[in-house]
């Protein structure tokens, strides 16, 4: 006889960047009850974000969720976990992350407002096209459930790692990749749902979309099966090494990012050299990075290289004498103006 399981619960965990563009404009032109949303579909509920800006009464950027569907014979609880990724606070924090729980019994029952950064500590960006928000938002839902049922315990998700032994084996793979004389096998299907750019070769109009080879050029072996793993299996073990070890591979497996549509590869990618930057970079390489920053519109990454540039007369004298700096003036002499700016400005 099946016992009654009166607390047993379905868990479902849910992550995805929430970008507000224009959001300095808004928080000088929203009214008081105003906010910004994102809608998901999470385990058959429908879940809004709240993104308040910050008002002349309150000086801080607040988050809340609320559930638009009903909830249904029983309660669903939720927690929402916002980390700030974009823009950089003052002082050198990168991210900041709060979170609030609450139990949904109705349509439209919203939980609490959290803080999760002061206005006040987040600086005025230097371009308009700076000019946004990125907060990643992780919501994770415990259904309560009342049925008969069987006690029996869940495994832990092992989607990733049976996508990568799929990788590994190469079973049912229909297309090739011959990088730096190195052949990947892999599976246009996946690929394509990962890649916005490989779905386009591979079911659009494109010569690509019948081929079983594929040659890439400008590519290392070791950057492509990188990002292979990290379309099958969501992370990047290259990276989870000392930094002084990884730093040349954030750099390649941008440039691969950005090029295959990757967004939540690249941004990993962009925080890896920040890390760099941040732990001490040296003269040789910081033109190196800042070109490669500006060829592939990383402005977090780029703010950071100038910065570190005009941080003292000796290091500036010593970036401009290097190979990379001279490399820098030809290929993005846009970026010299945004160092004499920001050189201006701290004199001011």
């Amino acid at each position: 006889m099946a016992n009654t399981c009166t607390n047993f619960t379905d868990t479902v965990r849910f992550v995805r960047l929430f970008k507000i563009d224009g959001f300095d404009m808004m928080s000088s032109t929203l009214r008081d009850n105003e906010c910004i949303t994102s809608r998901w579909c999470i385990n058959g509920y429908e879940w809004e974000i709240h993104c308040y800006p910050p008002r002349w009464a309150c000086d801080w950027v607040a988050v809340k969720l609320m559930l638009v569907s009903e909830a249904g014979t029983v309660a669903v609880r939720a927690n929402l976990s916002c980390l700030l990724v974009h823009p950089v606070m003052q002082g050198g924090v990168s991210q900041f992350e709060k979170s609030v729980s609450h139990v949904f019994k109705s349509h439209k029952d919203c939980s609490n407002r959290v803080k999760l950064v002061q206005k006040s500590s987040i600086p005025a960006p230097a371009h308009p096209k700076d000019d946004y928000l990125i907060v990643q938002c992780t919501i994770t839902v415990l259904k309560e459930r009342t049925d008969v049922a069987a006690a029996v315990p869940v495994p832990a998700s092992n989607l990733p790692q049976h996508f990568g032994d799929l990788l590994q084996r190469g079973t049912g793979a229909d297309i090739t990749f011959v990088v730096s004389g190195e052949s990947f096998a892999a599976h246009k299907v996946i690929l394509a749902a990962r890649s916005p750019v490989l779905m386009a070769e591979f079911f659009g109009y494109m010569r690509e979309a019948s081929a079983q080879s594929i040659m890439i050029k400008d590519m290392e072996a070791a950057v492509f099966k990188a990002m292979l793993h990290f379309i099958y299996t969501d992370t990047v073990p290259e990276l989870d090494r000392e930094l002084e070890a990884v730093e040349t591979m954030a750099q390649h497996l941008l440039v691969a990012a950005d090029r295959y549509g990757l967004d939540r590869l690249k941004v990993i990618c962009e925080h890896v050299c920040e890390g760099a930057l941040s732990g001490g970079i040296n003269v040789d390489t910081v033109a190196t990075t800042l070109t490669l920053a500006e060829q592939h519109n990383c402005s977090h990454l780029k703010a950071k290289c100038v910065e570190f540039i005009i941080s003292t007369p000796a290091i500036l004298d010593a970036v401009v004498a290097t190979e990379g700096y001279k490399h820098l003036e030809t290929s993005c002499p846009a970026v010299l103006t945004s160092i004499v700016l920001s050189m201006r400005g701290r004199r001011n």
